[in-house]
Parts: structure tokens; sequence; C-alpha cells
């Protein structure tokens, strides 16, 4: 996906630049998405809620397949229900232990595929092409961390 053979060397491989502007548009409607979720992270957010993760789960979840798990979106927005306006900016309420697909984000494989989808993800993402230069290496270990597809 990424490379034509093992001598290319990936479009990015120069850095690029993002900026978490806490606008929340990552974690956003308009369109209905999945906030994947491996058990660890159901567990660590139950524990922050103070709730069992079968509550948590039967709360704030749903299955998508077999075992897979998504976060729920507030049905009149499409939003992720962690989402929060906080002052003037939005947050999220569970973000020291928010799900790694949001942690890598934008470097996720999608965005990465070449610059015509990294720059279509920044009409959505103000914070992408601004902000500080992410090394090709930090680029590469955030998006091999992809543990939720």
């Amino acid at each position: 996906m990424f490379f034509k053979n093992d001598n290319e060397t990936p479009w990015y491989a120069a850095g690029l630049h993002f900026e978490c502007l806490a606008c929340g548009n990552c974690c956003s409607g308009p369109e209905e998405g999945y906030i994947w979720l491996v058990e660890e992270e159901s567990k660590m957010i139950a524990e922050k809620l103070s709730m069992s993760v079968q509550e948590f789960k039967s709360t704030y979840t749903k299955r998508i397949t077999g075992k897979n798990r998504s976060i729920v979106e507030d049905p009149a927005t499409n939003d992720c229900v962690f989402l929060a306006d906080i002052g003037k900016i939005r947050g999220c309420r569970i973000y020291d232990c928010r799900p790694n697909q949001c942690r890598t984000w934008p470097f996720w494989d999608i965005n990465l595929i070449s610059p015509d989808a990294w720059n279509i993800a920044a009409q959505r993402c103000p914070g992408i092409n601004r902000g500080r230069l992410y090394t090709y290496e930090e680029i590469e270990k955030r998006r091999t961390q992809q543990k939720w597809w």
C-alpha cells in the first residue's frame, strides 16, 4: 500500500505536520463511523468511569461483527458519546484512556495512502499540515499501532 518495492520510500518520508486544535472534528458526524475497541481499552475506560466492563459495554458500545465492538455515537449528531464541549474547545471525557484509534489520528493508513488522501483528511481536520513536524519514524510508530482494524 505504501511502497512500490522495498527500495522506495513513502511519500511522507520527510515527515508531516500536525497539531491538534481541539476542534472535535475527528470525533464528530455527519456520517456514522466506528470507534473500534479492544478488550484492554474497554477495561481501562470502564475503570475511569467507575463501572464494570459489562456495564460499560452495554451502555457505551455496540457489537459490530463477532467480538468487534465500537463506541456508540450520539444518535442526533453522530458524534462520539464522549465528546464534550469544554469552554471554547471540544474535548474528550475519556482523553487519558481514549482508544488507540483516537490516539493515532491522523496517522491512519487511509490518510497516508497518498498526498491527496492526506489533503482530503485535512479538509475535515484543520490541524493537518500545521504545527509540529512528525518524523517518518513517529508517523510509522503511530500507523503501526493500529490494532483496531
